[in-house]
């Protein structure tokens, strides 16, 4: 039988664990090319031999994704598979209407075909776009387990922009694993935060032998906690699947694939930032929540800010540099150092975008609903000189970070600046203590 030719379509994370799950060993389909986009440079490399099995001795080349119509025609594509998040539906479907133009098959997986089964349990933290605060909540549900004496480990959704094979499982206990993986910022922003509070995250491209890697961990492992990415739904079988929603963008958790697949499979939806975001705003995400899945546990939270020094704000003309994926993306407008500037009285917020060099133009040039505000983009070195310089140019009193890595350990800030810090506040019943007390007593781990 005819193998079918398939391109992956993808961004460095999905498109890998779907291709090792479903595809490495499927002697029916002949993976031919990845395409990239979302993520800079990323492209124009391989999916390596090593890690794409016996069937891909070459390994498989990962091409721009803007090359999809000619790839099909060229390779001789018979289905295209869309394996990544955090997309508009419109942006999705026009996709579709390119490859199925072109004359192949538009094709998505579900969670039967690429989720993995743990032999331990599993709370899976997801969102319905980025920067809803699904970190912040998986911080907070790992601090309440291991008050509770248990051993918890956390496995991240990939972000491997790197050497491949290098990452194929990656763990990090402490901040030198960060330098040791040579980490960029945005990996950064998401394992620092774990080992500052002394608990370990896994993450890498091999989404099987990471699993098997985190079960047998060397300190021990009572529970495996999920840390979705973007808007994605997990990679393993969920015994507590928790979607987190943003009512600064009401009406997205039915609008952007795949993070209404991670709201409607969800036991519990929390309701994040209600102090900052309208009532109308946070009725309207419950009344949807309840719509498409009226079975779930609803929890309204509250994204508490903090500041390391409030007297670098008040008064200040500030440049706010804020979570990079989050304004991208993830398509925001404020974020955690907006609000800060907001709380703690900055007199203004200086646009950066006259100080901009480098990489930097270019994602303003790409993202221009940024406005005012500074994303800490840092894919590679050249991205980082290009934040230094920003900031150093950039005509201000004081900067606020408003990202969760101490930036100043990457690049050198010549101005006063001050960190933000945000963590997830439930407010009333029902709440994360309650739920998970019900999920250790069923799994017996009280």
């Amino acid at each position: 039988m005819k193998k079918r030719k398939v391109i992956i379509i993808g961004a460095a994370g999905r498109d890998f664990h779907n291709f090792n799950t479903y595809y490495r060993n499927n002697d029916k389909y002949q993976v031919v090319a990845f395409t990239a986009a979302q993520i800079p440079d990323i492209d124009n490399r391989r999916y390596p031999a090593e890690l794409a099995g016996n069937m891909y001795p070459e390994g498989i080349p990962i091409y721009s994704q803007e090359r999809l119509p000619e790839l099909i025609e060229e390779l001789g594509v018979d289905e295209c598979v869309f394996a990544y998040s955090d997309v508009k539906y419109e942006g999705v479907m026009g996709i579709s209407a390119i490859v199925n133009a072109a004359g192949a098959d538009f094709t998505l997986l579900g969670s039967k075909s690429t989720m993995l089964k743990s032999n331990k349990p599993v709370i899976s933290v997801c969102a319905v776009r980025t920067g809803c605060g699904k970190s912040q909540t998986s911080r907070k549900i790992i601090e309440l387990l291991m008050a509770s004496g248990l051993k918890v480990v956390a496995i991240r959704h990939p972000m491997p922009y790197g050497d491949l094979v290098a990452q194929k499982v990656q763990r990090f206990a402490t901040v030198d694993d960060l330098k040791k993986h040579r980490c960029t910022v945005e990996e950064m922003e998401e394992y620092e935060p774990h080992v500052e509070r002394g608990n370990i995250i896994y993450a890498g491209v091999d989404y099987e032998e990471i699993l098997r890697a985190a079960e047998n961990d060397p300190d021990g492992c009572d529970v495996i906690i999920w840390d979705g990415g973007n808007n994605d739904f997990s990679f393993y079988e969920s015994d507590l699947s928790i979607a987190v929603l943003d009512p600064h963008r009401p009406g997205h958790e039915l609008s952007y694939y795949p993070g209404e697949v991670s709201l409607r499979i969800a036991d519990v939806a929390i309701i994040n930032k209600i102090d900052s975001a309208s009532v109308e705003a946070t009725n309207a995400v419950e009344e949807n929540i309840k719509r498409v899945n009226p079975n779930a546990a609803i929890i309204k939270a509250e994204s508490k800010i903090t500041v390391d020094d409030p007297a670098v704000i008040k008064g200040k003309r500030v440049l706010v540099v804020e979570d990079g994926p989050t304004l991208t993306h993830g398509e925001m407008k404020i974020g955690a150092g907006t609000i800060a500037a907001e709380r703690f009285g900055a007199k203004e917020l200086v646009d950066p975008r006259p100080y901009t060099v480098g990489k930097l133009k270019e994602t303003f040039s790409t993202y221009t609903h940024i406005g005012t505000l500074l994303p800490a983009m840092g894919y590679g070195e050249q991205q980082l000189k290009d934040l230094e310089e920003t900031i150093s140019k950039t005509d201000c009193d004081s900067v606020i970070i408003g990202t969760p890595i101490d930036l100043t350990r990457v690049i050198d800030i010549n101005k006063p600046y001050t960190r933000v810090h945000y963590e997830l506040a439930e407010v009333g019943n029902p709440n994360l203590e309650e739920v998970l007390n019900d999920f250790m007593i069923k799994h017996k781990l009280v």
